[in-house]
């Protein structure tokens, strides 16, 4: 049950520190800043990615002890995730931190891309898995929509 439990928190790592470090931006910079009117209560953002996280963890768990530990063989399939989770992580400094609407932007377009990777590649290995990870890419698919919108609809400043 560790190995179980570790992979399916480790995403919620990285989002929760995310959040508490960006935490006091979201009441000050996001809220002024145009939203389209589909964009997501702020309430609605923690209960997705706790089940976006946990799904996307335990899958990764059920990738992991299908390809039988760290093999060789799971170097590309959980490569995939690790790198597609590292950009994951890095969306929140750049949108609220650093408030560079371009960066994010950059971020979630190449997030998308290793997301359908990962998907790709682990559809192979567990089925399961890979449709584990769905409502992940579709909340990804809304976020990186969100993401043109606020970055065409709020211009940096010179």
């Amino acid at each position: 049950w560790a190995y179980t439990v570790g992979f399916t928190v480790l995403p919620h790592v990285g989002g929760f520190l995310g959040w508490f470090m960006n935490r006091k931006e979201i009441p000050v910079w996001y809220e002024k800043l145009k939203k389209p009117s589909w964009c997501p209560s702020r309430k609605i953002f923690p209960v997705a990615w706790t089940v976006l996280y946990t799904g996307m963890g335990y899958a990764s768990y059920l990738i992991w002890n299908d390809l039988g530990g760290c093999s060789s063989k799971a170097l590309v399939p959980l490569g995939l995730y690790g790198a597609q989770l590292a950009l994951n992580w890095a969306w929140p400094p750049f949108f609220f931190g650093a408030r560079n609407l371009k960066m994010a932007l950059i971020d979630i377009l190449c997030l998308d891309g290793l997301a359908i990777g990962t998907i790709c590649s682990w559809s192979r290995i567990n089925k399961i898995a890979a449709l584990l990870m769905l409502p992940y890419l579709g909340w990804l698919a809304m976020a990186t929509c969100l993401t043109i919108r606020i970055w065409k609809d709020n211009p940096e400043q010179k």
